[in-house]
């Protein structure tokens, strides 16, 4: 039976005291989003960044594969000095006569069975580097969602501590007007006064922790820590039944650490196939050379120019001999599949066991937060009685003061118990690689 849990946080956090006459003013506030950070985020990411750039330069390598086929050019141009050492220059010989030029182009082509795997090769690596993007950038969201709600939940704690120490005061006050009449004992009044005074220290520190966790997030963006900001927003909390086995089927092939691991199989395949092809198919090289100049009858003399051009094939043989060094290459190359495949397996393995355990607890969780939100209600509508009794003179301060740490205890605990499920959500969208909104919606 589907069980719709209701949670609906309005979320107005500030990050620091405004000055007074600042405090009215709404323009110098950043109003931040959940969908506003996550694109600050994505922005300001130094590892997406340099993911994104690596990727540019698979997707160029890609575009361009004609590179694998281009043959090498030369072009070389040359001009020497001759003259004797130990004896004069020859009769009639003039300076011009010393010097001689020349120029030359050459072209080579090498072209082997190992080139389509190569082409191939660089196309898979384009694959890779797009899925390694796009993991990266969910995996940022995600991690930018949990940091959002983790505010959020600090900043409604900060809430329930500042009540609390209400509470504790309003209480002080009235043992105060007592004590002054006769009816409170010194020792009631210092009770009341050290509950105070624990309710603000666990204020103050609450805010200290709050203020760090803010600074670190907005660095995070790419803001100041001390940016004025609110981050506004609203989540639910419900429950969400999915079979596990029913997400291991539709989701697991899809892991981008599968999807990588059945990449990394293709091009350990490829790269076999090309080593083989290499080491055992012939090859056939081409090359061309035009070359010209003045020759030995000095840079006045007439100019002249040869061409030539060369076919070889090459047939490997170390390759076909067992125990070689090649033959060793090429066995390694298989091993290494072997391995790759067994890798796979095992990444398989612990993926489904990390989905079955997320779904349990999960499923576990959201029983607690049932249970802390009764044992809330509870703490609640005990202190209410305790307090109606207090005021009716029916009820000790000490049951007053007992029931109020436990109402603060279990709003603490409840909303410890909402972030927790919540975590969880986004743990088991990053899981099965989806969007936590989506995961949310497909809850039946």
């Amino acid at each position: 039976m589907r069980f719709l849990g209701g949670l609906l946080c309005a979320l107005f956090l500030t990050s620091v005291p405004l000055p007074a006459e600042d405090a009215g003013s709404s323009d110098s506030v950043l109003v931040l989003t959940l969908a506003g950070a996550t694109d600050r985020a994505l922005e300001h990411s130094i590892n997406l960044q340099k993911n994104r750039i690596s990727l540019e330069e698979k997707e160029y390598a890609s575009k361009h594969l004609w590179a694998e086929v281009f043959p090498s050019i030369r072009a070389s141009a040359d001009i020497s000095y001759r003259t004797p050492l130990f004896t004069g220059p020859a009769a009639g010989s003039s300076p011009a006569q010393r010097f001689s030029y020349g120029t030359s182009v050459s072209l080579s082509l090498n072209l082997s069975a190992g080139i389509p795997s190569r082409i191939k090769l660089l196309g898979l690596a384009y694959q890779q580097q797009l899925l390694s993007y796009e993991d990266t950038r969910r995996l940022l969201e995600i991690a930018t969602a949990q940091s959002f709600y983790t505010l959020a939940a600090e900043r409604e704690n900060l809430t329930q501590l500042d009540e609390t120490l209400g509470l504790a005061e309003r209480q002080l006050e009235r043992h105060r007007v007592g004590r002054a009449n006769g009816m409170i004992s010194e020792m009631t009044l210092l009770q009341s006064q050290l509950a105070v005074e624990t309710a603000r220290y666990n204020l103050s520190s609450a805010q200290a922790s709050y203020s760090n966790s803010l600074g670190d997030f907005l660095s995070s963006l790419g803001l100041s820590p001390e940016t004025p900001v609110s981050l506004e927003g609203e989540f639910e909390i419900r429950r969400i039944e999915l079979d596990p086995e029913e997400l291991i089927r539709d989701y697991l092939p899809r892991r981008p650490d599968i999807e990588q691991q059945r990449r990394v199989i293709e091009e350990l395949e490829l790269t076999k196939r090309q080593r083989v092809l290499e080491a055992r198919a012939p090859s056939i090289a081409f090359s061309f050379n035009w070359s010209g100049g003045s020759g030995n009858t000095g840079i006045t003399g007439p100019f002249t120019d040869t061409i030539s051009g060369t076919a070889s094939l090459s047939i490997p043989v170390n390759s076909w001999i067992p125990g070689t060094t090649e033959s060793q290459t090429l066995r390694a190359a298989e091993n290494n599949i072997e391995k790759a495949l067994l890798d796979l397996k095992n990444t398989q393995d612990a993926a489904a066991g990390q989905i079955r355990s997320l779904t349990a607890n999960l499923r576990n969780s959201w029983e607690s937060l049932e249970i802390a939100r009764l044992r809330e209600q509870i703490a609640r509508r005990s202190y209410e009685l305790t307090e109606r009794g207090f005021l009716n003179g029916t009820v000790e301060s000490l049951a007053l003061e007992t029931n109020r740490n436990n109402l603060a205890d279990a709003r603490l605990q409840l909303l410890q118990s909402e972030v927790r499920y919540q975590n969880l959500v986004l743990d088991l969208a990053r899981a099965v690689n989806v969007d936590w909104r989506q995961l949310t919606r497909s809850e039946p």
